[in-house]
């Protein structure tokens, strides 16, 4: 059963703009409620007509999650200045956000979504969410750069936390990492004298890429979100 909920939050769940501007809206005397003029913190029941300026603001669409595939090149931003930007390149038909950064020259999973509240929630640090990766780099590994990329590394002013990694080939592993430093893994690499040849995510906490193909996205699956959302509950 739909319920009530803040002014501010129907109007930025419209994608009208902030809660913080829609506040300042509401005391400026711009927004009305079912004719009536409304008030700072005033609920909304379901199904009330809410104006701007005597224009009315739809209620929120259905919130789209959805599991993409970036491609080598594609940019994790919003930004329309940026030609490669995400957004532009999937071309969703509402609006949508990427969750974190993947950068440029890395491919794989990264999620998308209409929903700013999980946004904010999933990028918190000390969620300490998992993130797996593939990586490649230029030449064959040895048991000390296992040791030093599981142990942590001096990144950025600072030693990054304990890793999971699993050597795959001779030059190739998968690291699972709880934090997201600015190009972590590549500054990780370069540190121990390596160069980072290829990184692909293919997982983000409980959602993995699968089979998907760079450029291809998909919806998350009810049990996907489902399971997402109840780790999120437990690391609040």
């Amino acid at each position: 059963m739909a319920e009530d909920r803040r002014l501010n939050k129907f109007i930025s769940d419209s994608g009208f703009c902030s809660r913080r501007e829609a506040d300042k809206l509401i005391a400026a005397g711009r927004v009305s409620v079912n004719g009536h003029t409304a008030s700072v913190g005033e609920r909304v029941p379901p199904g009330a007509r809410v104006q701007v300026d005597g224009k009315p603001i739809q209620a929120e669409t259905e919130k789209v999650y959805l599991a993409v595939y970036k491609p080598v090149g594609i940019v994790c931003t919003a930004d329309t200045r940026e030609p490669y930007n995400i957004v532009d390149y999937i071309n969703h038909k509402e609006r949508i956000y990427p969750i974190g950064r993947l950068d440029k020259d890395s491919e794989g999973l990264i999620l998308m979504t209409s929903d700013g509240d999980i946004v904010n929630r999933i990028l918190r640090a000390e969620g300490r969410h998992e993130k797996e990766y593939e990586v490649r780099v230029n030449k064959p590994l040895t048991p000390e750069f296992l040791s030093r990329m599981r142990s942590g590394v001096p990144v950025l002013g600072q030693k990054t936390l304990p890793a999971q990694v699993t050597q795959t080939g001779p030059d190739a592993f998968k690291i699972v990492l709880v934090q997201g430093l600015n190009r972590q893994i590549r500054r990780m690499c370069e540190h121990l004298g390596y160069t980072v040849t290829h990184l692909r995510r293919i997982r983000v906490m409980n959602i993995t890429l699968g089979r998907m193909q760079p450029g291809h996205w998909r919806p998350l699956s009810r049990d996907e979100l489902d399971i997402l959302m109840g780790i999120l509950n437990e690391s609040k």
